[in-house]
């Protein structure tokens, strides 16, 4: 996975957005972020609930490492781009966006995909 596919399936979620802060580019939904990029090309971050956390870091362990720290303990997750899947990036994303898209956007959605991590 580059960095570029990873922007491309962050993007491809509705009203997604493509911002900056803090020297990397982040991806936001309503204007809360969802996704970033780091800086150094690595890794990728989703913002997930501490339970899809759990999942996602006990299905691909190394793929999927909880960020130092608060934000790791609320679901922040590093990914690390260039062992994960399409799709289990695809997956991962898409919950990060529910996570924090407003519900009417997640109710147009649909139904959350199969919580399997792997």
């Amino acid at each position: 996975m580059t960095e570029e596919e990873f922007r491309r399936v962050a993007l491809s979620m509705p009203l997604a957005a493509e911002g900056a802060h803090m020297g990397h580019a982040d991806f936001r939904v309503k204007g809360k972020i969802f996704a970033t990029l780091w800086p150094d090309g690595e890794w990728g971050m989703v913002k997930l609930t501490p339970e899809d956390q759990r999942r996602f870091v006990k299905a691909k362990p190394g793929v999927f490492v909880p960020v130092k720290g608060a934000w790791g303990s609320r679901g922040c997750t590093q990914v690390r781009l260039d062992e994960v899947g399409a799709g289990v990036l695809r997956r991962a994303i898409v919950a990060a966006w529910r996570n924090v898209a407003p519900e009417r956007l997640v109710e147009e959605l649909g139904p959350s995909p199969a919580s399997d991590a792997g």
